[in-house]
């Protein structure tokens, strides 16, 4: 990806607001898997008309619930200490972001980073269909749920991966952790949300080469996440991977009909 890029226009409002919004606090996760191309990622085109990235090609993620802080949440792997401090912030906002990773990822894909104890995940998600409308809903909290099936939370399915912060200039803004986790054994990413008008496992060369052809739209912090993983080549070397996680705050230079993305 080049140290800048261009987007249309009209994605960004003419004059920007007077104060920059305060960022909502978000999570993405990078689903991965080795094809028999080469590794692939799991994307979903958001439905067009939506306020935020509509008919843009994203992975799976959402907004923090501010349940997603509870104690409660039976949970092995990496502690909330140390997600705090690769993320830089407290505690309890860590174990929010991890569980909130774990949440939108089975909302939006159907995958459950949780098993049944310390070193077993779960197989078949469809047992589950009706809690995850329960959690869409916000009928139920990823505590509960995990508590009403005896399921723990498997934070060593994941690792932190980038904090992408929204450009000033929009007028909806997220401070976006991304994760990576490789699909576990025997799950399927179905796509199956509302959200999304479809979903699919692509290389990153081939998601990137739509998007240079017209037939996806990548917003900056998906174009360069996937050519970072691909570059990597395997899930077993994404997962390996030490990231030192920064802030990236891009910047946007309205060029007549077009933005242009800084990235510093």
């Amino acid at each position: 990806m080049p140290d800048d890029m261009t987007l249309p226009g009209n994605l960004v409002p003419t004059t920007p607001a007077a104060e920059p919004a305060t960022p909502r606090d978000a999570v993405t996760v990078v689903l991965l898997r080795d094809g028999a191309e080469g590794l692939e990622a799991f994307l979903l085109r958001r439905v067009k008309g939506m306020a935020f990235a509509g008919g843009m090609s994203v992975f799976p993620g959402g907004g923090v619930d501010r349940r997603d802080a509870d104690t409660s949440v039976a949970w092995t792997g990496p502690e909330p200490k140390w997600w705090a401090d690769v993320f830089n912030v407290d505690e309890g906002t860590a174990r929010a972001f991890v569980c909130a990773a774990v949440r939108e990822t089975f909302e939006e894909s159907g995958v459950l980073l949780a098993g049944p104890d310390a070193t077993s995940v779960v197989a078949d998600t469809s047992r589950y269909a009706g809690a995850r409308q329960q959690l869409v809903d916000r009928e139920l909290s990823l505590a509960q749920f995990l508590s009403q099936n005896n399921l723990v939370l498997r934070a060593d399915l994941l690792r932190p991966w980038a904090n992408w912060v929204t450009p000033e200039d929009e007028p909806r803004r997220y401070d976006t952790r991304f994760f990576v986790a490789a699909l576990p054994q025997g799950q399927n990413a179905d796509g199956e949300t509302t959200e999304a008008s479809d979903a699919a496992w692509q290389t990153p060369g081939k998601a990137v080469q739509d998007a240079q052809e017209g037939r996806r739209m990548l917003m900056p912090p998906t174009w360069r996440t996937l050519d970072e993983v691909g570059a990597l080549g395997s899930v077993g070397a994404v997962m390996a991977e030490e990231r030192s996680v920064e802030k990236i705050i891009p910047k946007l230079i309205r060029d007549g009909d077009v933005i242009r993305v800084v990235f510093q």
